[in-house]
């Protein structure tokens, strides 16, 4: 993948591509008040892919998540968006991408969901060891069920992420530059992830 450059979200100048990459990709709408609540409050656990190969500076993949505390007691990672442009699909684009928020600052688990027939979002889950926690009935706007995927995340893999061997330059920079930066969990109310009315597909 060294075709393929990673970074980090970096502010409003990337939420036009973000909201195009994700509207575009994705079934289910999104306001922008959804995206900027997400990028606002928690922008160091957004990245963007990018074609090293073309001049042309439009992300090919975004991911955009959350972190907060779960009943208290379970520092939780939820991933709420994920898109790739169709070109670019079956490269381990989603794999290289989700990597970078998975080894993001120390999550006990890290739950997203997904419909229910995307056998080829449930196949790239379940292949990174993500495991169906329960069904929601017509979780979509489009009135399509979901599946709630979960992943426990030992606590040495964090320790893991300054091992970078394989990666491309810019995806050894950015773990490098993210480890000098501390962040920790933080409680909010405006928006929950923890029941089914109020959460945010990664589709």
């Amino acid at each position: 993948m060294s075709d393929i450059q990673y970074r980090k979200y970096l502010g409003e100048s990337d939420l036009p591509h973000v909201m195009d990459l994700v509207q575009s990709e994705l079934s289910e709408p999104y306001v922008i008040y959804t995206f900027r609540y997400f990028l606002h409050h928690w922008p160091h656990l957004s990245f963007l892919a990018y074609s090293s190969n073309s001049g042309d500076q439009v992300p090919i993949g975004v991911i955009v998540c959350k972190q907060s505390m779960h009943k208290d007691s379970t520092n939780r990672g939820y991933i709420a968006m994920l898109s790739v442009n169709k070109n670019w699909r079956k490269r381990g684009i989603d794999d290289w991408i989700l990597t970078f928020a998975m080894k993001e600052d120390g999550v006990d688990e890290i739950v997203l969901e997904t419909e229910y027939d995307n056998h080829a979002a449930l196949s790239l889950y379940e292949s990174l060891g993500f495991i169906r926690e329960k069904r929601l009935y017509r979780f979509y706007l489009n009135g399509k069920d979901a599946f709630r995927l979960v992943l426990a995340v030992p606590r040495s893999y964090s320790d893991d992420s300054s091992d970078t061997s394989g990666s491309s330059p810019s995806m050894s920079s950015s773990l490098s530059s993210r480890s000098q930066t501390q962040y920790r969990a933080i409680r909010v109310s405006a928006y929950s992830d923890e029941e089914d009315e109020d959460a945010v597909s990664s589709r």
